[in-house]
């Protein structure tokens, strides 16, 4: 090595770039120019063993590299340019203020009111053109739907609903026991499930299993393009998709409100012999204080229910985005969504029964 020239000959990888780095940086503590003259080769470690030593041969006043082949130029060229990048980061975007944060929000949010909207719109007209219509409604996916929504949810329905009557009975007979009003709580438990429970739960039930699960089959058929290629065929998605699972949670939610409520009596009853009373002094209590009404009512709140869970799980699915992480956020929004709404519109019912003093 020369006082005012450092030359590198040969290959100038990864194993002579761990070789040569501890004396090539000594050596280059001095102005001296890098002769490359001699590469016959050079990789991305050999780039940095130049770059490093041109940056410490600049600092006394060196660093000029000289003699490099064409191959050799271009390798130290791009990696000078990656340096260069990853010295000068892009600047970090400036985060929008409070009003442009709650208008951006307000739009996104009247956005997606808007789609709601449309598909609402197109589903009603949908499902009652199948209604009218009823040769047009794909009956074996219809009955597919009902079997996965009804017929295997019910095990789970009559299990949840025979503990839920246990645990209102029980806990109802502590405070009924201090007037020894016990015989009462057949009367409470009775309205409370035919009027809110049985439906509200039934919903909620029909929301995590039905509602997910149809969400994440639609949104699945849209990352595949599966729905895109039915809208190419000149098929309707709706009629297709959306319809057969919406009429299909409709018809099944009377059928899991019932025997949700017929379990949570059974399990009231279960509580109630066990304090000494007969099945028939219960049968008596909830037949005299239980209406057509109360039943009907919850019948009725449970198809909108019904209609509301699924319809808000299809526009979820049919609403999912690109990406590895679609699919299971639509189902959970599915879900997050169809019990809001429930919720949202029991509080709605209540209100109505009162006002109609039902």
């Amino acid at each position: 090595m020369s006082a005012r020239s450092l030359p590198f000959s040969g290959r100038l990888d990864a194993a002579a770039a761990t070789r040569l780095w501890d004396a090539t940086m000594r050596s280059a503590a001095g102005p001296v120019s890098l002769d490359l003259s001699a590469v016959t080769y050079c990789d991305g470690a050999g780039a940095a063993l130049v770059l490093a030593a041109e940056r410490r041969a600049a600092a006394a006043g060196g660093g000029a590299v000289i003699g490099a082949s064409g191959d050799v130029a271009a390798v130290i060229a791009l990696a000078r340019k990656g340096a260069k990048a990853a010295s000068n980061p892009p600047p970090v975007p400036p985060t929008d203020s409070v009003p442009v944060a709650v208008g951006r929000g307000a739009f996104a949010t009247i956005h997606g009111m808007g789609d709601s909207i449309a598909f609402l719109g197109e589903a009603i007209s949908a499902v009652t053109t199948s209604v009218l219509r009823p040769w047009t409604l794909r009956w074996p996916d219809m009955m597919r739907h009902a079997e996965e929504a009804g017929t295997r949810a019910l095990p789970l329905i009559a299990m949840l609903g025979f503990l839920f009557g246990l645990i209102l009975a029980f806990q109802s007979a502590i405070p009924m026991r201090q007037y020894g009003a016990e015989i009462f709580v057949a009367n409470l438990v009775a309205v409370s499930v035919f009027r809110e429970l049985g439906p509200l739960l039934s919903a909620v039930i029909l929301a995590g299993r039905s509602g997910s699960a149809f969400a994440a089959e639609i949104g699945t058929m849209k990352v595949n393009e599966e729905i895109d290629a039915l809208t190419t065929m000149g098929l309707d998605p709706f009629r297709f998709l959306v319809v057969p699972r919406m009429l299909a949670a409709i018809v099944i939610m009377p059928v899991l409100i019932a025997v949700m409520n017929i379990s949570a009596v059974a399990g009231m009853s279960t509580v109630m012999t066990s304090l000494g009373f007969s099945l028939i002094a219960i049968s008596n209590q909830v037949v005299a204080w239980t209406t057509a009404g109360d039943v009907i009512g919850g019948l009725a709140k449970g198809l909108v229910f019904g209609a509301v869970v699924a319809g808000i799980g299809c526009a979820r699915g049919m609403r999912t985005g690109a990406g590895p992480r679609a699919v299971g956020d639509s189902a959970t929004s599915a879900v997050v969504g169809g019990i809001v709404s429930i919720v949202v519109l029991d509080g709605i019912f209540a209100i109505l029964f009162f006002l109609m003093g039902w």
